[in-house]
């Protein structure tokens, strides 16, 4: 082969590793939303239901016959500044690890103006919520109630089974899911968010105790004030 043919083959190598790279940055930059929403899906991140890792997987949403059945209390809050009337329809319902259930929550706007709302929640005791899963749930996303409206919400949930293995958790019978509704309003990025002091916020998350680094837009503020 001669140095003409050899600098030819480098040539053609080289623009076809180049042009490979391009198609690839050009495919992940259109898949970004969707892997992050398949990253969010696999780890719970922001909120989103834990469909990964076989953790909704129809095996192991059976029913364990035998173990005791915990009580799963509902608790419903609104903020002071969302004019709604929310409740949940059960006081509470009983399930064995591994079960699924159908919860219902009412919210009605008691206002002449159209509002969207959006929920906060936690459960108690705090170390059952790695076992505590929701499948489907009003919590994903905000909720746009009309002037008068009045809706029911559903939450499908279920405990996993391997709570069944955690020593920390054998003595647990009764469980409490809390939510709290705040109004959204939108943040300097455009997105909403409870328009709600942030104490108030971690406090209905269950985080209350906790120390919280400010928001970025809090820090800006506070930097820029004069002295």
């Amino acid at each position: 082969m001669t140095r003409n043919e050899v600098y030819a083959a480098r040539n053609r190598s080289l623009l076809m590793y180049t042009s490979a790279v391009i198609v690839l940055a050009v495919g992940v930059t259109y898949a970004a939303v969707p892997l992050y929403r398949m990253f969010c899906a696999a780890t719970g991140f922001a909120g989103t239901p834990m469909v990964g890792q076989g953790r909704f997987e129809a095996e192991r949403l059976v029913p364990v016959e035998g173990a005791r059945r915990i009580k799963v209390h509902f608790n419903a809050d609104t903020s002071d500044q969302l004019p709604w009337k929310f409740t949940p329809q059960q006081q509470y319902v009983t399930v064995l690890p591994g079960e699924t259930s159908l919860a219902f929550y009412k919210a009605k706007n008691k206002s002449d103006k159209d509002i969207i709302g959006i929920a906060t929640y936690n459960v108690t005791p705090d170390r059952i919520a790695p076992y505590f899963a929701k499948v489907e749930c009003f919590c994903f996303e905000e909720q746009k109630l009309l002037a008068g409206e009045e809706v029911d919400m559903p939450l499908l949930f279920f405990i996993d089974k391997d709570i069944l293995d955690d020593p920390s958790c054998c003595k647990i019978d009764d469980v409490v899911l809390s939510y709290t509704f705040f109004r959204a309003r939108r943040n300097t990025q455009g997105n909403l968010e409870p328009d709600a002091p942030e104490e108030v916020v971690q406090n209905s998350l269950g985080f209350g105790e906790y120390e919280h680094a400010p928001k970025a837009e809090d820090r800006k503020a506070g930097g820029s004030s004069s002295p």
